[in-house]
């Protein structure tokens, strides 16, 4: 792969430690033989594939580099680096690590297009929103940092063909709503299926269910979401392809009857599962 000099990148996430775990936080998943979720104080960051050829799928909260690595090193060895880094979404808790990962491995990261000016310095996320119906996490997510990270010339945008870089036989589906460049990746061969946070398995807004991980497939977190009605067709798109099991952004790895039952009835009913009753994004977004 070519050298890539790290001058152009700024990391505004470097300070920026935010102090919420879960029970789960540190705790790896073995979902198939290459296919590996890792929960990082409350985001899942996912392994694909085997000891000589994988890559790292989304890379968890600020400063959690060492623990990303040391993951890594248990589960492929010390020298071990991955062809790419893939980001389902520009989210601070799913690029907090990005930076230093690159710096140590030299890789590029590959998102949606539409996601790139979060990437690159351009643009900053909408604020979230804490005036949304929600749980206390809704609340004190004003305090989320939502400005870009800039990756310079280490970020790319993914493949119009939905082919995804390092991962043969997975494919990238456009899944927005929750962010403009939302992507999910999934595999055809065993319909395994990496959501992001197209939906989630724990209710994202609820700090107890987020700390206990209490299992309950919902839409995406309520405080970043800002057009609802993508978010509904991302999930109808995504309940169509019948996934076997899913890795989600956050909660739990889930799989079989509980998978496909639950994510026909979020398609079905998205409104009354999903959409709060109000909030800054919400009003006037669906009707």
């Amino acid at each position: 792969m070519e050298h890539t000099h790290n001058g152009d990148m700024k990391d505004t996430l470097a300070d920026n430690y935010i102090p919420m775990t879960s029970i789960r936080s540190g705790v790896g998943e073995e979902v198939s033989h290459d296919l590996f979720c890792y929960t990082n104080q409350i985001v899942n960051i996912s392994l694909v594939g085997t000891a000589e050829d994988w890559v790292l799928v989304d890379t968890g909260m600020p400063q959690s580099a060492n623990h990303v690595l040391k993951i890594v090193e248990d589960r492929f060895g010390a020298e071990s680096r991955p062809k790419a880094i893939i980001l389902t979404h520009g989210h601070f808790d799913h690029v907090g690590a990005v930076i230093d990962l690159v710096v140590a491995w030299n890789v590029f990261v590959y998102a949606h297009e539409l996601e790139l000016p979060y990437l690159t310095g351009q643009t900053s996320y909408p604020e979230p929103d804490g005036s949304v119906e929600g749980g206390i996490l809704a609340k004190i997510s004003p305090f989320f940092p939502n400005e870009p990270i800039n990756l310079g010339s280490h970020v790319r945008a993914l493949p119009s063909d939905g082919s995804i870089p390092g991962m043969p036989g997975w494919r990238w589906i456009h899944t927005s709503g929750h962010t403009p460049g939302h992507v999910s990746l999934f595999r055809d061969m065993d319909r395994a299926l990496i959501a992001g946070d197209a939906f989630v398995t724990v209710e994202q807004d609820s700090l107890y269910k987020v700390i206990t991980q209490k299992k309950q497939l919902t839409g995406p977190p309520v405080y970043f979401t800002t057009d609802w009605h993508a978010a509904e067709q991302s999930v109808k798109k995504l309940e169509v392809l019948k996934p076997s099991v899913a890795i989600t952004g956050h909660g739990v790895p889930m799989s079989g009857e509980e998978l496909t039952s639950g994510l026909s009835q979020l398609a079905a009913d998205f409104k009354r599962i999903a959409v709060p009753g109000h909030g800054r994004y919400v009003d006037n977004k669906i009707q």
